[in-house]
């Protein structure tokens, strides 16, 4: 059974940090793709960032934020800095297989920045 589980949100000030954390299980962690999403409360869900061997990141978290993960640890990190309160969201990790469709979603860990 595959597993992703957050941890590391909370409240910070603007201009804060905090670095989030996504364990997963139960998948061969190597062969996807891992991302973070982010929902805002009456907003969709959006993309925030993914890492392959490479990165990308959407464009209001360019300089901000930076994807990492630690294939031994089965692990997938978030470092967030110069943190915004239009930052404020859940944010949600997602595995995404090099090959195949099927996905997997982490429950979520709630982010909020005080302006």
């Amino acid at each position: 059974q595959v597993q992703l589980v957050e941890s590391g949100g909370g409240l910070v000030q603007a201009g804060g940090s905090l670095r989030l954390s996504c364990a997963a299980s139960g998948l061969t962690f190597s062969s996807y793709a891992m991302g973070w999403f982010r929902q805002a409360p009456g907003k969709e869900r959006e993309f925030v960032a993914e890492i392959t061997g490479s990165t990308r990141y959407i464009d209001s978290v360019k300089g901000r934020f930076t994807i990492s993960r630690d294939n031994a640890k089965n692990t997938v990190f978030l470092q967030m800095n110069s943190l915004k309160p239009e930052d404020t969201a859940v944010y949600y990790c997602k595995a995404r297989p090099l090959v195949g469709i099927r996905t997997y979603w982490g429950q979520g860990t709630q982010v909020t920045v005080s302006s």
